[in-house]
């Protein structure tokens, strides 16, 4: 082999690779999508779904050419936040929320640096992901002054429980579609070289 097809053939190994946790993110992102249709929002659940997408972000990570670092480190965070859910599992909804707010705010300052490091639509991928994990902080600090009041009232209500789901689906599939599109772009420099 020359070293044209060695190079093409690592291109390919990082789409697959790239791809499949791309996919991997988005089946996360309907398990979280799901998680209101069971009987309630456990915190062990919502850290084994962070550790989860954190471990294959972080692996995703190693595969990238670009932006390396700091997509390694996004993927830390987000392991570090389902992490923190695990080892101080809370029974009230609203000391779960702040680790979230956290781990948004702090990917997306993250995923914002890096993707002024990157060219393309990785580019603007990695911008859409990083300005969409900022927004659902805001959203989820808006919310939680009406929220406070109706879970004092009416304890965590199904739709309030529901919302804080849909944001991890979000969240993680905007990332898992980002991973797509570095895939694809290494696909398109295997055919070029």
């Amino acid at each position: 082999m020359t070293t044209d097809e060695i190079s093409r053939d690592r291109m390919r190994i990082r789409a697959r690779g790239m791809r499949v946790a791309g996919v991997l993110i988005i089946l996360l992102s309907a398990g979280a999508a799901l998680l209101p249709a069971g009987k309630g929002l456990s915190a062990d659940v919502i850290g084994g779904l962070l550790i989860a997408a954190g471990l294959v972000e972080t692996l995703a990570g190693t595969l990238r050419r670009e932006i390396r670092p700091y997509t390694m480190a996004a993927g830390g965070v987000t392991a570090l936040a389902g992490l923190l859910f695990l080892v101080n599992p809370e029974t009230h909804f609203f000391p779960m929320v702040w680790p979230i707010v956290g781990w948004l705010v702090l990917r997306g300052v993250i995923l914002g640096i890096g993707s002024t490091q990157a060219r393309g639509s990785v580019r603007t991928w990695t911008g859409l992901s990083a300005g969409m994990d900022l927004c659902l902080a805001a959203l989820l600090i808006a919310g939680l002054s009406i929220a406070t009041i109706v879970v004092s009232i009416f304890g965590p209500t199904g739709p309030l429980i529901a919302s804080f789901a849909w944001i991890l689906a979000a969240s993680f599939v905007v990332n898992g579609l980002l991973m797509l599109d570095v895939a694809s772009c290494e696909d398109d420099n295997a055919i070029a070289a």
